[in-house]
């Protein structure tokens, strides 16, 4: 069974920053793809970013459109230990940001083909 714990929500500043986290456990973890998504209350799920393991050890990265340039998603294997820095944050950026693991290790930027969710953590950017 996996499971994951997403911290490092809060209350910033239009142009502040924020780093998320996403603590993960359980078998076989390490080959899981992993991402980002976030949500507003009333609208659909968004893709944010994914991290998905290739070959061997090496991890590819995307991006939603609306963040690229300004959020950096990174995994710490070691610590079984997802990221998300987030720069330049707008209120636009505002929502409940969810940590999503998927038994395919190849990236995908839907909702429905992850398997495991964190509970989420509440971002909220002013203006």
């Amino acid at each position: 069974q996996v499971q994951l714990v997403e911290s490092g929500g809060g209350l910033v500043q239009a142009g502040g920053s924020l780093g998320l986290s996403c603590a993960a456990s359980g078998r076989g973890i390490s080959s899981y793809g992993m991402a980002w998504f976030r949500q507003v209350r009333g609208q659909e799920r968004e893709f944010v970013a994914d991290v998905s393991r290739g070959v061997g050890n090496t991890y590819f990265k995307y991006y939603a459109d609306s963040v690229k340039g300004r959020f950096t998603i990174s995994r710490d294997n070691a610590k079984n230990t997802m990221y998300l820095q987030m720069n330049s944050l707008q209120p636009e950026d505002t929502a409940v940001y969810y940590c999503a693991a998927r038994r395919d290790s190849r990236w995908s930027k839907l909702p429905s083909e992850y398997d495991y969710w964190g509970q989420g953590t509440q971002v909220t950017v002013s203006s």
